[in-house]
């Protein structure tokens, strides 16, 4: 296969991922050693996070049967995609009662499927469809809204829905086997020659993977994404430092991410790679 050689054209930007136009109709995506958590970027790095997700990314596309944007890898660190118009709706779907779900609920803001467990990471009964907004402070919205606002048409959303149901149900059969629950998943979606075509990257920056062997329903669970440092700032107050400096107007200026803490994050993307893929890496 022939690619054009025109220098890449720089994009953007994203929170891991930094994206340039070949000139050709394909992206690239370079995929860093970034992290952000509660929306805050920090300035410190985890080692190898970015050649893991994208490794993950390519694995995923490759064995997940549903129409994708992938193309090739080029590097530990880079891959190629076709260009597509983006869906602007973050297709999330949770098959545990955890994280933001466990508070809406708590807040009578959503309906959990009938004869679901109401503790703390628990397994629902049936998998949801829980899309949010693709902005920097995402927020769940419903069927409606939607469709209401124009962001997708009643067709595109069921598609959405089942598509993006079927494939967690998929992954979650595969990571099950290597010893872990696929808790949520985030989705990424475009349209090309009006096909609906999965796109953006799936690995532990897009979903919460928690160990078998640990899992207990009413508590906090281990995990294997980067919950890790969500749960150190939570711990340490920084979780609410970030929420009043949102409410105020104000950008959050992140801590410093102990070492232990980011040696854990890498140790535990690459073991997770392993385990799910068989690869080495």
């Amino acid at each position: 296969m022939t690619y054009n050689t025109t220098p890449p054209r720089f994009l953007n930007s994203g929170k891991v991922k930094d994206v340039y136009d070949m000139g050709d109709g394909t992206l690239m995506f370079r995929f860093s050693d970034r992290v952000s958590a509660f929306d805050v970027q920090f300035y410190d790095i985890i080692p190898r996070k970015g050649e893991v997700l994208c490794k993950f990314a390519q694995y995923w596309f490759r064995n997940i049967s549903v129409p994708n944007h992938f193309v090739c890898s080029l590097s530990d660190t880079e891959m190629l995609v076709k260009k597509m118009d983006m869906i602007p709706l973050e297709c999330v779907v949770r098959g545990y009662l955890y994280g933001s779900l466990m508070s809406r609920f708590k807040n009578n803001q959503v309906e959990l499927p009938p004869n679901s467990d109401t503790e703390l990471a628990s397994q629902l009964a049936s998998p949801i469809f829980d899309p949010t907004t693709k902005s920097k402070h995402d927020r769940p919205i419903s069927r409606q809204y939607a469709i209401e606002s124009g962001l997708v048409t009643a067709h595109q959303y069921d598609t959405l829905s089942d598509v993006s149901i079927s494939i967690y149900k998929t992954m979650a059969k595969q990571v099950d086997a290597a010893g872990f629950i696929l808790a949520d998943l985030k989705l990424e979606f475009g349209i090309m020659d009006g096909q609906i075509l999965l796109g953006d990257s799936i690995g532990p920056d897009e979903y919460r993977l928690w160990p078998k062997d640990s899992y207990v329903i009413g508590q906090r669970q281990d995990s294997y994404d980067k919950q890790i440092l969500r749960d150190w700032l939570v711990e340490a107050g920084w979780e609410k430092k970030f929420q009043d400096d949102l409410s105020l107007g104000v950008e959050s200026q992140p801590p410093d991410i102990p070492s232990d803490i980011s040696e854990k994050i890498t140790a535990r993307y690459i073991s997770s790679y392993a385990a799910i893929t068989g690869l080495d890496i």
